[in-house]
């Protein structure tokens, strides 16, 4: 369940919970809704910590340069240093 999961739960726990009055013979509502936003919460809390772990900066390595050198013999100098 991702994190857009939990939200919903959250939400519709808070709707029967708070937003409802409705009566059903066996079912506490209430109590459906108290545990629906538990476990939205357990689902937020658990989503935030493996995408802390997720976001593990690692620092680019650094690129391979494989280049062919040609010497070139300008009338003494090479490559323009004087050398």
């Amino acid at each position: 369940m991702g994190l857009g999961g939990c939200i919903i739960l959250i939400a519709a726990g808070a709707i029967l919970t708070f937003a409802t009055d409705w009566d059903m013979q066996g079912v506490n509502l209430d109590l459906v809704g108290i545990i629906f936003m538990i476990v939205g919460l357990i689902g937020v809390a658990t989503f935030s910590s493996i995408a802390k772990r997720r976001r593990v900066v690692v620092p680019p390595s650094t690129p391979v340069i494989d280049e062919e050198r040609h010497h070139h013999n300008r009338g003494g100098y090479s490559d323009g240093y004087g050398v």
